[in-house]
C-alpha cells in the first residue's frame, strides 16, 4: 500500500520541493501544509503531491517571535487535513512554527527537521523560546538535521538521537556543463548564488572582490551575484561607492531550475557567509567542478574539504578571501584540480538519490515501530 507522508513545510522551499518530488519518485504520497502564499505552483507536475495551503497573510510567518502562539489557529485546519490525508508519517520542516503545529497534532509517528535558525537563534531570545523548542523536540519521535554542527546544537535541548540526513544534489542536473554565458570567454567570473541578506557576507564579497580588481589590472575579472533580498539596494550603492559597477553583475532572483545554468558561468565560486547551518550552494557547485571558497562557518566547514575541494577562510577577514581569490585566478589547473575533487566529495558525501534513501530508512524505522506498539 502506497505510504502517506504530510509535510508542515514552506512549500516554496527548493528544499521542500527536492524532498517531496524525490518521495514521490520513490513511490510515496506526499501532501504539504504551508503557511505561506504559493507562488509557483511547481507541485502541478507531480500528481502525487497535494498542497494544503493555510489561510495567511503574504508575509511569511516562519521567522516570528515568541507569538509563534498564532499558529495554533490553524490547529483545527491541520487536523482536518490530517484526517482528509489520512498521513502514515507527520514532517514537520522548521523546529519553532511547522514543529509547533506538528508537536500539538499529537500525531504520530511525528518527524521533526531542524533548519538552523530554529536551533542557532531562537532558543536564545529569552527561557520561554528555550521552553518552546524544547517542548517540540520532545514531541517528535526523530529528529533531522541537514548538518552535523546543527545536530551537535540540537543536542543541546534533546535527549533525543539525531540523525543527520543532509539536502544532497542531483548529480544527474548538477554537472559541469557548457550554457550559455552571460559573459565574454577571456572574463574570468567570480559567483556567488545566495540571498542578499547580512549573514551571508554578500558585502565581505564585494570588499575583497575590490581589493581583487586592484592587485590584477591585466585581467578580465567579473563578479557575478545572484539572489534577491533585502539588502540588494545596499549592495549596489557599496559596487557604485567603490567604482566597480562596470565589473559587477546582479543577476537578482531566479528559479531554482535556473540556478545550474549560473553555476556554470563560474570560475570561482565564494560563499564567504557570517554563519550558515549547511552549505547547499557550496556543493552544488562542487557538483559543477567549480573551486569554492567559504569561510569557517557554521555547516559550511563540512561541505568544503580545505585545499583539496577548496579554500577555507577566516570569518570576516577580507584579506583571507583577497589571498584566497588570488591563488586561484593565477593557478587554473589548481581551479581545475579542485573542482574535480569536489565532483567526486560531493558523490561520495552527498548524493541526493543516497540522502532519500536514509530519509525512507528513518521512516521505515518508525513505521515498523509503529505497528509493534
Amino acid at each position: 500500500m502506497t505510504k502517506r507522508i504530510l509535510f508542515l513545510a514552506d512549500v516554496n522551499s527548493a528544499h521542500t520541493r527536492k524532498w517531496a518530488e524525490l518521495l514521490t519518485e520513490k513511490g510515496f504520497r506526499v501532501g504539504i501544509f504551508s503557511l505561506n502564499p504559493i507562488l509557483s505552483k511547481w507541485f502541478e507536475a507531480f500528481p502525487g503531491i497535494t498542497i494544503f495551503q493555510a489561510e495567511v497573510g503574504k508575509k511569511s510567518e516562519r521567522d516570528s517571535d515568541i507569538s509563534k502562539i498564532k499558529y495554533l489557529r490553524h490547529w483545527n485546519k491541520l487536523q482536518k487535513i490530517i484526517v482528509e490525508f489520512n498521513p502514515d508519517i507527520l514532517h514537520a520542516h522548521y523546529a519553532t512554527s511547522y514543529g509547533l503545529l506538528g508537536a500539538m497534532s499529537k500525531f504520530h509517528p511525528f518527524v521533526l527537521s531542524v533548519w538552523g535558525s530554529d536551533v542557532f537563534e531562537f532558543p536564545q531570545k529569552s527561557f520561554l523560546h528555550k521552553a518552546l523548542l524544547k517542548f517540540n523536540l520532545k514531541s517528535a519521535d526523530a529528529v533531522l538535521s541537514t548538518s552535523v554542527i546543527m545536530a551537535e546544537e540540537t543536542a543541546r535541548y534533546t535527549n533525543h538521537p539525531i540523525t543527520v540526513t543532509p539536502f544532497g544534489i542531483d548529480l544527474e542536473k548538477f554537472k559541469k556543463q557548457k550554457v550559455k554565458s552571460i559573459f565574454n570567454e577571456d572574463d574570468i567570473v567570480i559567483g556567488t548564488i545566495k540571498s542578499l541578506e547580512h549573514i551571508y557576507g554578500i558585502d565581505i564579497l564585494i570588499h575583497s572582490f575590490s581589493k581583487v580588481l586592484q592587485l590584477n589590472p591585466d585581467l578580465s575579472l567579473k563578479l557575478m551575484i545572484v539572489g534577491g533580498g533585502s539588502k540588494a539596494k545596499d549592495y549596489e550603492k557599496i559596487v557604485n561607492d567603490l567604482g566597480i559597477k562596470e565589473n559587477v553583475v546582479f543577476v537578482g532572483k531566479v528559479e531554482y531550475k535556473e540556478i545550474i545554468a549560473y553555476h556554470n558561468m563560474i570560475d570561482i565560486f565564494v560563499n564567504v557567509s557570517r554563519n550558515e547551518s549547511f552549505g547547499v550552494s557550496v556543493l552544488e557547485a562542487s557538483a559543477c567542478e567549480i573551486p569554492v571558497i567559504a569561510s569557517n562557518v557554521g555547516g559550511l566547514k563540512e561541505v568544503v574539504e580545505d585545499k583539496k575541494t577548496g579554500i577555507v577562510v577566516e570569518s570576516e577577514n577580507i584579506s583571507e578571501v583577497v589571498n584566497a581569490i588570488n591563488s586561484l585566478l593565477n593557478n587554473a589547473e589548481l581551479r581545475k584540480k579542485m573542482g574535480e575533487n569536489g565532483r567526486v566529495m560531493v558523490l561520495n558525501k552527498y548524493d541526493l538519490s543516497k540522502n532519500v534513501n536514509e530519509l525512507i530508512s528513518v521512516y521505515n524505522k518508525l513505521l515498523k515501530e509503529n505497528i509493534l506498539q
